[in-house]
């Protein structure tokens, strides 16, 4: 019986072996066919560093008093297709996460409170705002490719996103609410009183912007790269007046990449 079982055991192990070693020739002679038709297959994976913005900075914010960027994490996988030696095309598609957390004083900004009661106002705020962007999106960037040698290549091209997951809320504090204008009754915080808010709800889904980056082969499949990706509209949607300025993302990603 143990011979019989050995024997089972050894034919399994064989069948096994004679499977794998099929299936990694497929798909090395798949990568190879892939290579000869101008095709390379890459994943990425970076951090975004940068913030989202008004362009230029408005009247309302007179001075930014603090920055701090979020853990953002990029994830990409994408698709070459070289047309000859120099000139390329790349699609991917990438999960990324945009944080920032910032501190300005501001005069006169456009604001929804939510106020120690749990009634909202709105009216002009001065005084101090910290705000915390927290977005995840899914986000398709096609770029064309310029090979300035065998280790460097730039890129460029447009990009669209869609917001899985959006935040973009804070608190007010050490100012004061005039409401609902200028000339309205005027409602004060101060000391450790402060009032939140949270326009998270108002976020557009869909981004859309330009992506220009680099790219530098350390080694035979690893390299190095940074992309520069600019929204082009306003991240909140377009009914939505309370900051009654446009908010682009702008966002450095930088990271490692692998070539298969």
């Amino acid at each position: 019986m143990k011979k019989y079982q050995s024997i089972n055991i050894i034919v399994v192990l064989l069948f096994v072996s004679i499977f794998t070693a099929q299936a990694q020739e497929e798909r090395n002679q798949g990568i190879i066919w892939s290579y000869l038709h101008g095709w390379e297959y890459g994943i990425k994976a970076g951090f975004n560093i940068g913030g989202t913005s008004p362009l230029p900075l408005p009247k309302e914010i007179r001075k930014i008093d603090s920055y701090a960027p979020g853990v953002a994490i990029s994830i990409e996988g994408n698709a070459t297709k070289w047309f000859d030696p120099k000139w390329g095309m790349t699609v991917g598609v990438r999960l990324e996460n945009k944080n920032m957390t910032t501190e300005a004083t501001v005069k006169n900004y456009g604001m929804k409170i939510i106020n120690t009661n749990g009634g909202e106002l709105q009216g002009l705020w001065t005084g101090g705002v910290k705000t915390k962007v927290k977005n995840s999106y899914l986000t398709i960037p096609v770029v064309a490719n310029y090979k300035i040698s065998k280790r460097w290549k730039l890129s460029a091209g447009p990009y669209i996103s869609y917001l899985i997951e959006g935040g973009f809320s804070g608190h007010v504090y050490d100012g004061h609410l005039r409401t609902p204008d200028q000339t309205g009754s005027r409602v004060v915080f101060s000391g450790e009183s402060i009032a939140t808010y949270d326009f998270s709800e108002n976020l557009r889904k869909f981004q859309w912007g330009l992506q220009l980056g680099g790219e530098w082969r350390a080694f035979k499949h690893l390299n190095v790269y940074a992309d520069l990706t600019w929204g082009l509209n306003d991240i909140f949607k377009k009914d939505f007046d309370t900051i009654s300025f446009a908010m682009y993302p702008i966002y450095l990603n930088v990271g490692f990449g692998y070539a298969f």
